[in-house]
């Protein structure tokens, strides 16, 4: 036991268990750990992702702006009260926040204009005004026209405009074409703080050259150019909201700048981010409860979790592969110093017997006939004894090593089995053995491995049956193109739980019949010699009935 103590081969459970526990206490705490870290990400977007909403959301708000609105260029000036109701049908139609347009049609002239902007010699005003839009009922489209001078005051949405293009044409350089962007900028107002958009359509560059002759001095004949000016009114509520992440955003509101919530309650998270142009005195408005943000971060814990929890599996399988291992090296290392103690007693045995009968002979003076065949008789056998072992062992190595040529001999079966019988029966008086052969006489094997193979299982017969007994019946069969033999005793059997371990090396049934030592290298002999002639070994046992060995082998003929 003190050998087995200092090894490096025990089992060293408390070292499992601990390691067990420490990996276990690091999994609990990379899942404390990644469950903040999953927390804080979807905190961290809760912030950061309302800037797609506002994207999606404005989408349509930032494509009328910028495609359907300059599209009143496209008229040049020409919009009669028909074609603009007809283009504001299908700009509320498709873009529902717009609630109402006016539509002014425009006169630039060279002559002063009594509602509108004059500038030097050139004049800016309306002839007509209409509004469209949704709940504008039918007498209330038209609101101004120059007959009917005191029934719509011009408002500062067309004087603005009209005093931007002013500007624009006084400070014209009519050697530099302008941008785009520059005219885009020049003929549109937004304002924010009534929600409104006013645009005027760009004059070709050729116009805008004559209305900068016209603001400087009279021209003759006097030129009139229609323009065509429409104010979008808008209303920021009717904003399609789109929650591109609903798992995340609870509710989703739009707000004036100014809205203070009065529920400011822990159990709500709520962020907020400004509308853009025209909407830019409104803000989205986020708010989602603690409760409902938790599915959103138990989504995106899970995956994190699973190969959390992998990693464990796998360290859980180190685990024990590592204590299996230091199990299975502690069982080997006692069998091989069961091995070493009953393998010195085998050998100790007939060396001690040896001894014995030398001295004896050494020290006497004479010796009868009778005395040197009892004494030759002794030395013969222990010496048979230490031969058989080594063999053993020799031809043990070499099977497994495949150090040895499997010879091919043709070997009559009754004989060879009547010869082991004769062989177990002189050494063995009491041992009864019987035999059949079915279906051949002949075959081609090994004999001396096929005899190695007889010896140990009539060994194990005799040896392991209670006197009175010991009796083993051999049958030889032919079957299916392959030999059967079957080794059938009625000795004291095997238990159930111990079948699957007798063909190991060193293994050793604990029973009375082992107590005087055994190497534990018969049965592990048999499988390596059936395998190595491509055969198999089987067995079935009943404790106190029997036990019958099957070996099939190729029959070769």
């Amino acid at each position: 036991m003190a050998l087995e103590k200092k090894s490096g081969y025990r089992k060293n459970f408390s070292l499992s268990v601990t390691f067990i526990v420490l990996i276990s206490i690091l999994f609990i705490l990379s899942l404390f750990l990644a469950f903040n870290y999953s927390k804080k990400s979807i905190e961290n977007e809760f912030v950061s992702e309302k800037v797609n909403v506002l994207e999606q959301s404005i989408k349509p708000y930032n494509e009328f702006f910028q495609n359907k609105m300059p599209e009143v260029s496209y008229y040049n000036g020409f919009l009669d009260s028909s074609t603009a109701s007809k283009f504001v049908d299908t700009v509320v139609l498709k873009y529902p926040f717009i609630s109402k347009v006016t539509f002014y049609d425009t006169e630039v002239k060279n002559a002063s204009v009594r509602d509108g902007i004059n500038a030097n010699h050139l004049g800016i005003g309306p002839k007509y005004i209409y509004q469209f839009g949704k709940g504008i009922k039918s007498d209330s489209v038209k609101l101004y026209s120059e007959d009917n001078t005191n029934s719509f005051d011009v408002s500062d949405d067309f004087n603005a405009m009209a005093y931007k293009l002013a500007t624009f044409v006084g400070q014209l350089d009519t050697t530099v074409v302008p941008t785009q962007e520059e005219l885009f900028t020049n003929f549109s107002v937004v304002n924010s703080n009534d929600n409104k958009i006013s645009y005027l359509n760009i004059p070709r560059r050729e116009d805008l050259k004559v209305y900068k002759q016209m603001m400087m001095r009279k021209l003759n004949p006097s030129p009139i150019y229609q323009q065509d000016m429409m104010v979008f009114q808008l209303e920021p509520s009717k904003i399609k909201i789109i929650n591109t992440r609903p798992l995340l955003y609870q509710n989703i509101k739009v707000e004036p700048m100014t809205y203070d919530p009065i529920d400011t309650s822990d159990e709500n998270i709520t962020t907020e981010i400004a509308l853009p142009g025209a909407f830019s005195d409104f803000k989205l408005y986020f708010t989602s409860s603690k409760s409902y943000i938790k599915k959103e971060i138990f989504i995106y814990f899970m995956p994190i979790a699973l190969v959390l929890l992998l990693v464990y599996g796998v360290l859980l399988l180190v685990a024990f592969l590592i204590y299996r291992n230091l199990n299975i090296n502690s069982k080997m290392f006692k069998l091989q110093y069961d091995f070493v103690n009953n393998l010195t007693h085998e050998f100790k045995t007939p060396v001690s017997v040896i001894k014995i009968a030398g001295n004896n002979i050494k020290s006497a003076t004479a010796l009868s006939q009778r005395e040197q065949q009892l004494y030759g008789k002794i030395l013969d056998e222990e010496a048979d004894k230490l031969n058989g072992l080594m063999n053993k062992l020799l031809a043990f190595t070499q099977i497994e090593n495949k150090a040895i040529i499997l010879n091919h001999d043709s070997v009559n079966i009754e004989d060879f089995i009547e010869s082991t019988i004769e062989s177990h029966t002189l050494k063995h008086p009491d041992f009864v053995i019987t035999y059949e052969v079915v279906g051949f006489k002949t075959f081609i094997t090994d004999p001396v491995l096929l005899g190695s193979l007889f010896d140990n299982l009539a060994e194990n017969a005799y040896k392991y049956s209670n006197p009175g007994s010991k009796r083993l019946n051999i049958s030889a069969k032919l079957i299916k193109g392959v030999l059967v033999f079957r080794f059938a005793d009625k000795g004291i059997g095997i238990p159930s739980s111990e079948l699957n371990n007798i063909f190991k090396k060193f293994f050793r049934i604990q029973n009375e019949y082992n107590q005087m030592g055994s190497v534990g290298l018969g049965l592990a002999f048999c499988k390596e010699l059936v395998n190595f002639m491509q055969g198999e070994i089987t067995v079935k046992s009943k404790v106190g009935v029997g036990t019958e060995f099957k070996i099939v082998l190729p029959y070769n003929n």
